[in-house]
């Protein structure tokens, strides 16, 4: 049995699956891609068990087939190919295959077809499209503020809500949370499932650039997203994520206006003299400047920086019983450097604004000015001041 195909196209669509496949697998069979050849069109798979992706390109041939191969060699090979038609041979009594090129010929060893773990599929009752470039922003706005911490499973992953008005995505590590939510997306369905952060990370590399629709569904304990030639299921987070409206501060009075890439050239250079542990750098806020501290006790390293900004807070109150006493406007609050940092990074907007309300309770940062359609907020918890300056 045999099928030739374009050595660049098919290394294009594998590559855009072969993320998923791991290293030293539970199942040894998840080392290789699966082929299916049917109807002139082969069909490539690959799963984690948790994940599968498949996508499909046209060859030809005469005949249906299948076959398991081997992942990291077939790529490695198809890599060092120019593109150029090569002819795949199977041999169906010991699952050999052998790949022939211009200038070559390459033999390996491939497994049963039938030993590789059945891929779910969907059963079309709940489904919604969205277009590629919204996708790609809500991963990319969400994905780097998902945690780690395998004891909190369901923030290791990242909430998709669905609303009748609305689709809004959420991500937290406990330190830091993002809600973006999509008012010009809608649904016959209000769902709400939390997405494993590999598969989203594996579907922002997958999809395409520019606007294309993906079709998206739920079945039992699965989703299912499914584009052009390519297809993704994974299985679901099955915890029940934070009620993150919760620790949203809904009375946050002081505000802050600066530039954002100006701070976070600050950001930077601070960074180089902060505790390296906790990475913290002090705001000291009020009046027409921000000022920036950072220091490293430990080896008598510190910096500090200003830079303009626009703040504003509400005229504080006066203490009857002592109604000469000074007040002093502003905020001091500490955070981790580093977090803020991506955070910034992630935003497009030339002015930033901050959000407080005591130096202990959580800071919001929004963009200026917002796409139409596109509401994002981002929360920061702040650190414990650890010295004075």
């Amino acid at each position: 049995m045999k099928f030739i195909v374009s050595s660049g196209v098919l290394h294009k669509q594998l590559s855009s699956i072969s993320g998923v496949i791991v290293n030293n697998p539970i199942v040894p069979i998840l080392e290789n891609f699966l082929f299916v050849v049917k109807n002139s069109v082969l069909t490539a798979s690959a799963s984690d068990l948790q994940i599968s992706m498949t996508t499909a390109v046209d060859v030809e041939s005469q005949e249906d087939m299948s076959i398991a191969i081997p992942a990291k060699k077939l790529m490695d090979t198809l890599k060092g190919l120019p593109d150029q038609p090569i002819t795949m041979n199977i041999n169906p009594d010991d699952f050999s295959i052998e790949i022939t090129s211009y200038k070559g010929r390459y033999k390996l060893a491939g497994e049963d077809a039938n030993d590789f773990p059945k891929i779910a599929q969907p059963d079309g009752k709940t489904k919604v499209s969205l277009s590629s470039d919204i996708l790609v922003d809500a991963i990319s706005r969400t994905l780097f503020a998902t945690g780690t911490d395998e004891l909190r499973p369901a923030m290791t992953g990242i909430l998709m809500k669905y609303e009748a008005n609305k689709v809004t995505f959420v991500s937290t590590d406990g330190n830091r949370l993002i809600r973006y939510i999509r008012t010009d997306l809608t649904s016959a369905v209000e769902q709400s499932v939390i997405i494993p952060k590999k598969a989203f990370a594996l579907l922002r590399t997958a999809l395409p650039s520019g606007s294309t629709d993906v079709t998206v569904s739920f079945s039992g304990s699965n989703a299912f997203f499914a584009f052009a030639e390519t297809s993704m299921v994974c299985r679901l987070i099955d915890e029940r994520y934070p009620d993150y409206e919760l620790v949203i501060p809904q009375n946050n009075d002081k505000r802050l206006e600066v530039k954002r890439l100006e701070l976070m050239s600050s950001l930077k250079r601070l960074d180089v003299y902060a505790n390296q542990t906790t990475h913290q750098v002090r705001f000291k806020i009020g009046g027409p400047t921000l000022q920036m501290f950072a220091e490293d006790l430990d080896f008598s390293n510190e910096a500090t920086e200003s830079i303009l900004a626009e703040y504003e807070e509400p005229e504080p109150e006066i203490d009857p019983e002592n109604p000469d006493a000074e007040v002093v406007p502003g905020i001091e609050i500490g955070f981790n450097v580093r977090l803020m940092a991506e955070m910034l990074n992630n935003l497009s907007t030339d002015t930033v604004i901050f959000t407080f309300s005591m130096p202990s309770r959580a800071s919001v940062l929004l963009p200026e000015t917002q796409e139409e359609g596109e509401d994002m907020l981002m929360l920061l918890m702040p650190m414990l001041l650890s010295s004075n300056y």
